[in-house]
């Protein structure tokens, strides 16, 4: 089964990756399972100044926290939803592991089935690295996802390592992506308004 929540106008049909294709999307949505206690969409007083300086995105798995961060400062903090294998750092298509290290933002949808969506450049150098190692993806496939990394584009999402990794919405109150980063609608919206493609994303237990 292919999974993870991306972008309609990057891929049609169902996807090799840790979300599924939006397009007829019939993830998991959240339910009671897996819940994260206490998470609540956050609650801001003011809003941004835009746009931000040296923006960067900080999630922490453990934490179920994404930080919004500016010129070094932490304007925004969100809750956040994560794969259904929640703990585990993402190593390949199938495992419904939110991965760990660190990307960039490749791409923004506005037209999301998850409200919206910005896709994380999963797989990075260090996974298809590890992927070469292991004998998950062949020497081709390892040269192309580090050719992208540095161009800073979109790296290949059909390998062994899985892909389409995004930050969306539709609900941060439990863990119920395929291993994404689910946000609540009104915390996206604002994320998604702020950041712009290359924004730097680090994913850490």
């Amino acid at each position: 089964m292919k999974y993870c929540l991306l972008v309609i106008a990057l891929v049609g049909g169902m996807t090799s990756s840790g979300c599924r294709s939006e397009i007829g999307a019939r993830q998991t949505m959240p339910t009671t399972e897996t819940k994260n206690e206490g998470a609540q969409p956050a609650l801001q007083t003011q809003a941004l100044k835009l746009p931000l300086k040296d923006a960067r995105i900080i999630v922490t798995k453990s934490t179920r926290r994404l930080e919004l961060i500016s010129d070094g400062v932490v304007v925004r903090t969100y809750h956040i939803g994560l794969g259904l294998n929640p703990v585990d750092d993402k190593k390949q298509q199938g495992d419904r592991s939110t991965p760990e290290g660190d990307f960039y933002i490749f791409t923004r949808n506005d037209k999301s089935a998850y409200y919206l969506s910005l896709g994380i450049s999963y797989p990075n150098i260090e996974d298809a690295d590890r992927g070469l190692r292991d004998g998950l993806i062949s020497g081709a496939e390892h040269d192309a996802i580090v050719k992208a990394i540095r161009r800073k584009a979109r790296p290949p999402q059909n390998t062994a390592l899985g892909g389409d990794i995004y930050i969306h919405g539709n609900g941060a109150r439990s863990d119920w992506t395929w291993g994404c980063v689910a946000l609540e609608n009104e915390d996206i919206r604002e994320l998604f308004d702020a950041v712009p493609v290359g924004t730097p994303v680090t994913i850490r237990h």
